[in-house]
């Protein structure tokens, strides 16, 4: 059920909140600003915030904030109980205008952090002189066909919401864990996207047709940049490196495997695909007690038990 009160049923158009999955429609934003020259990866962050006072951010490129190499730590303010629930995209990288030290130097190591990809909400509207949302609707949602699918932001109707729960052991039942119990819940360009199985399936659509960006451009998005060691706090995975806003798995038993993992609150979110096969494997789950690794891999282990993969390589030889 989409609300546990109201007994509410999911349905294709139900939205869920995909937490980090938004982060490759961010990604996706910034390779369109690059087609249109308005910008380059390699720009610095300090050409979009001059602001921003250490000489470090004049190393740290588009490429970086994009592949989570910047090396700049997650420091944002947790005494403060408001600011974790409620705190903005503009809010929540304040602390990077003071920052003193980056964990390691660009583009050398992985380190899957959230504020990095919150610059873009500021970076789009620096660069086109139009508003995050505005822009991602008209020139990603709109093209894309995602009718019902919107950011949160605090007092916006969101037409077919699902609510996220986790199981609460001393209440011994599930209870809402969303907007005003989560952590960080109000940023959008990381994490704030809400869309439904159908409306993702159109995005899908739309960037296998190449209606976003250019084939090539897509091509760099689903480049492994880094590999993710074992001792990643998030985002570790057998064979699996960062691209822009993707996950990159490749196995050497298996086609290659682009995917995103979202969690916040109660919402549990795998969105994957095999681009060789055009096979598209999603489940968006409100709630937080599911191995979404561990259920994508049980299902791509039946895919090459009964040979798809390996029938579609037969038949392109015929």
């Amino acid at each position: 059920v989409a609300d546990i009160n109201t007994q509410q049923p999911i349905t294709p158009e139900t939205d869920f909140c995909i937490a980090s999955v938004s982060k490759q429609f961010s990604a996706v934003a910034i390779l369109q600003l690059a087609e249109r020259h308005k910008l380059s990866l390699q720009d610095n962050l300090k050409k979009f915030f001059p602001e921003f006072k250490a000489d470090f951010y004049n190393r740290i490129t588009l490429h970086h904030i994009l592949s989570h190499t910047s090396g700049i730590p997650d420091t944002r303010p947790r005494t403060d109980r408001n600011f974790v629930l409620y705190s903005t995209d503009v809010e929540s990288c304040r602390y990077m205008i003071d920052l003193k030290k980056l964990h390691f130097e660009p583009g050398t190591q992985y380190e899957y952090i959230n504020p990095t990809f919150q610059l873009v909400y500021q970076i789009i509207p620096r660069v086109t002189g139009v508003n995050f949302d505005t822009y991602m609707k008209k020139n990603i949602f709109d093209v894309a066909g995602m009718k019902n699918t919107l950011y949160f932001e605090a007092g916006r109707n969101i037409p077919h919401m699902a609510h996220g729960y986790s199981y609460d052991p001393v209440k011994k039942k599930y209870c809402e864990n969303d907007y005003g119990e989560a952590n960080f819940f109000s940023s959008k360009a990381d994490g704030g996207l809400y869309t439904s199985i159908r409306d993702f399936s159109r995005w899908e659509k739309a960037l296998r047709d190449n209606k976003i960006i250019s084939a090539r451009s897509k091509q760099l998005a689903y480049t492994p940049y880094i590999q993710i060691p074992p001792t990643a706090e998030y985002g570790y995975n057998v064979d699996t490196g960062y691209g822009y806003g993707f996950f990159i798995q490749r196995r050497p038993d298996r086609p290659e495997i682009i995917y995103h993992l979202g969690d916040n609150g109660g919402f549990t979110i795998y969105a994957g695909k095999i681009p060789t096969e055009n096979i598209i494997l999603m489940f968006f789950s409100n709630r937080d007690d599911i191995d979404r690794i561990a259920t994508a891999d049980k299902i791509y282990d039946m895919m090459q038990k009964v040979n798809w993969f390996n029938d579609r390589k037969e038949r392109e030889k015929e």
